[in-house]
C-alpha cells in the first residue's frame, strides 16, 4: 500500500476512490480465475447470474470471535474494476494461444455494474460460516473478484482481531501503540497492519505513512542510537530554553539539569539507589528535551534503568517543570518490565514527595520489547505500573496464526441453490442466497447468529424461533429475541437503484468495533477456554441443506 490512486468512479453523485494500494487492480488474482472466465465465456455461461458467499470456517488465535475488516478496500476495487489495454495484452500472453479474440473484447468492456455486494458492516464482531460478503452477478466477473476480495479481507480481519485481543488483555485504561512497521511483511503488510490495528482498538501508530493515509494518531520518541550518539553535555551548543508560557527564558538549561541531578543524588529518600549516572545519556536526554520540551519522553534502558536512566530522566523532567513544562514519561525496552515499572513508579513518587512536584508520581510509563498477548497477561498477573504498551512484531505479523482462511463459495446459480460437499463436515458449504440476523437476549448480549433462506420471514422481537446447528441435528434451541439485527446490507448495488450503505470514516469504524466488543458476553471473549458463540440456521434452511446434501451426494454400491 503505497499511495491512494486517483478517484475515478462516480456513483450516485458519490466518488469512490481507487484502492489505497495501486497494486490492487483486476490483475491481482490467480491465473485459474482467468482460465475459468474463458471457459465460462466459451460455453456462453459467463453472464449466468451467480451468488457467492465469502466467509471463514474457524475463529483465529484459539478464540471464539473475529473482527471483520477490509470491506472499504473491497468496494474501492469493485467500484474501479476495469482492465487496461496493457492488462489485456498481458492476459493474452499468459493464456494459451488457442483463446479466441472475442474473449479479450469481452474483458475490454468488463466492469462491476452488474454486480451487487452485500456485507456485514466493517468493524463488526463476526463468526464462522456467516457470510461476511455476498457477491451477486455474472459468474465470470464474480469469479474474477474471488482472489482479490479474499486477499483484502483475510489479513485485514486477522490483524484487526489480533489487535482486539491485545486490547482485551491490556484493558480499557491502557494506551496501545502499534510499533510494527520495521518487522512487518513488506510495505503493504506494514501499512495494512497499522490501519487495521487502529480499527481493532489500538490508539496510535509509529507509521508516518499510515498516519497520513488514514488519519491515525502518531506516536514515537527516540531510539538507543540517539542516546549513544552523545558523548558529553559539552556537545550541546544551544543551551537556552524559553518557558512554556513564553514569559521568561533559561539561558543554560544544561546547567539547570545538572543542578537537579545533584539535588536528586543528595536526596535522603533516594540515597543508595544510584551513584554517578551516565553523563552521555544525560546529555542525550537534555538535548532531546530542548528539541521537544512539551512532549519529552525518554528511553531509559540504554545503560542502566535504575542507576542511570531514571535519575537522568527525572533531572531533565524537573528542569522542564521549572519552566512550566510537563514531561510525558519514560519507555522501557528491556529487562523485567513488571519490576522495573514498579521501581520507576516508586522513584517518581519519591521525587514528588521530596521536591513537592504535584503529579510527578503519575509520570507515564511505556513498555515495549517484543510484547504479545501472553506477556501482557503475565504482566497483569505479576503486577506492574505500565500505562502504555508499544507492540510490534507479534502484533503485525500475526505470529500466533498465519492466516484467517477465508473462502469464497458458489451458493446459487440461475436461482438454483448449489452446495459444496466434503468428508470434512466443517468444509460443507451452506447453499442458496441467505439472510443473516443477530439475535440479542434480555441482558443486551448477542445470543446467536441465524441464517435463513432469502424469502423466509424475518425473526421478530418477542417471537420464539427455533435455531438449529447447520449439520448436527441434536444441537438446537428456541430463542425469544429481545432485539433482532439484520447483518447483511447493500454496499454496492451496481446499476440497480437499491439503496446503498455509506462507507464510514476509519475512526467511526474503530468506535463501532470497540462498542461491539464491549457488548459481547465476557465468556466468549476470555483468553482461556472461551465459550463458543452459536451460529445457526432456521429449521426450514436446515431441512433444505440436508435435502440438497442427500440429493447431490453419490450413493455408494457394495459388491
Amino acid at each position: 500500500m503505497v499511495e491512494k490512486v486517483k478517484a475515478n468512479c462516480n456513483y450516485s453523485g458519490r466518488v469512490v476512490e481507487g484502492p489505497t494500494n495501486p497494486i490492487v487492480t483486476p490483475l491481482l488474482t490467480d491465473l485459474y480465475q482467468f482460465t475459468m472466465a474463458y471457459a465460462y465465456w466459451k460455453a456462453n455461461k459467463h453472464q449466468e447470474r451467480a451468488v457467492f458467499d465469502l466467509y471463514f470456517r474457524k475463529n483465529p488465535f484459539g478464540g471464539e470471535y473475529t473482527v471483520f475488516a477490509g470491506l472499504e478496500e473491497c468496494i474501492r476495487l469493485i467500484a474501479n474494476f476495469k482492465f487496461t489495454e496493457d492488462d489485456i495484452s498481458f492476459i493474452r500472453e499468459s493464456l494459451p494461444g488457442s483463446c479466441e479474440d472475442g474473449f479479450f473484447d469481452y474483458l475490454r468492456g468488463l466492469d462491476c455494474s452488474e454486480v451487487e455486494v452485500y456485507a456485514i458492516a466493517e468493524g463488526s464482531v463476526v463468526f464462522p460460516k456467516v457470510p461476511l460478503l455476498r457477491i451477486e452477478g455474472p459468474i465470470a466477473v464474480a469469479q474474477l473478484l474471488e482472489t482479490p476480495l479474499v486477499n483484502l479481507i483475510n489479513f485485514a480481519s486477522l490483524v484487526a482481531t489480533n489487535a482486539a485481543r491485545h486490547r482485551f488483555v491490556a484493558g480499557k485504561s491502557k494506551s496501545l501503540l502499534e510499533f510494527g512497521l520495521r518487522r512487518a511483511q513488506g510495505p503493504d503488510g506494514g501499512i495494512s497492519a497499522s490501519k487495521y490495528c487502529y480499527l481493532g482498538g489500538f490508539d496510535a501508530t509509529s507509521n508516518v505513512a499510515a498516519g497520513r493515509l488514514f488519519g491515525i494518531p502518531l506516536r514515537g520518541t527516540h531510539s538507543h542510537a540517539f542516546v549513544s550518539s552523545y558523548m558529553s553535555p559539552d556537545e550541546i551548543i544551544d543551551k537556552s530554553l524559553q518557558s512554556a508560557d513564553g514569559s521568561s527564558s533559561c539561558e543554560d538549561f544544561v546547567s539547570s539539569v545538572q543542578t537537579w541531578i545533584n539535588k536528586i543524588q543528595c536526596s535522603n529518600s533516594l540515597r543508595g539507589i544510584f551513584g554517578e549516572t551516565n553523563q552521555s545519556e544525560l546529555a542525550a536526554f537534555t538535548s532531546y528535551a530542548l528539541a521537544f520540551p512539551r512532549s519529552f519522553l525518554a528511553l531509559v534502558d540504554t545503560y542502566d534503568v535504575m542507576r542511570s536512566g531514571i535519575p537522568n530522566f527525572c533531572a531533565v523532567a524537573l528542569a522542564l517543570n521549572d519552566l512550566g513544562y510537563k514531561a510525558a514519561g519514560i519507555r522501557l525496552d528491556s529487562g523485567d518490565l513488571a519490576y522495573l515499572s514498579c521501581e520507576a513508579r516508586k522513584f517518581f513518587g519519591a521525587i514528588e514527595k521530596e521536591f513537592g512536584v504535584p503529579g510527578f508520581g503519575k509520570m507515564g510509563i511505556t513498555a515495549s520489547n517484543d510484547l504479545n498477548e501472553e506477556t501482557l497477561d503475565a504482566l497483569n498477573k505479576q503486577g506492574h505500573e505500565v500505562d502504555s504498551y508499544g507492540i510490534g512484531t507479534y502484533l503485525v505479523t500475526c505470529y500466533a496464526q498465519a492466516a484467517l482462511g477465508c473462502v469464497f463459495k458458489l451458493v446459487e446459480i440461475n436461482n438454483q441453490p448449489r452446495i459444496k460437499l466434503s468428508e470434512d463436515v466443517s468444509k460443507v458449504s451452506i447453499p442458496c442466497k441467505k439472510r443473516s440476523y443477530r439475535l440479542y437476549g434480555r441482558e443486551g448480549y448477542p445470543l446467536v447468529d441465524i441464517m435463513t433462506g432469502e424469502n423466509e420471514p424475518s425473526p421478530k422481537v418477542g417471537e420464539r424461533i427455533l435455531c438449529r446447528h447447520p449439520f448436527n441435528e441434536s444441537k438446537r434451541a428456541y430463542v425469544v429475541p429481545q432485539q433482532v439485527e439484520e447483518l447483511l446490507k447493500c454496499y454496492w448495488p451496481g446499476s440497480s437503484d437499491k439503496p446503498r450503505e455509506d462507507l464510514p470514516p476509519l475512526k467511526d469504524i474503530r468506535d463501532s468495533c470497540i462498542k461491539q466488543l464491549e457488548r459481547m458476553r465476557p465468556d466468549h471473549m476470555r483468553k482461556l477456554n472461551p465459550t463458543p458463540y452459536k451460529v445457526s440456521v432456521s429449521a426450514k434452511l436446515y431441512d433444505f441443506i440436508h435435502f440438497l446434501w442427500l440429493n447431490e451426494a453419490p450413493v455408494g454400491e457394495l459388491q
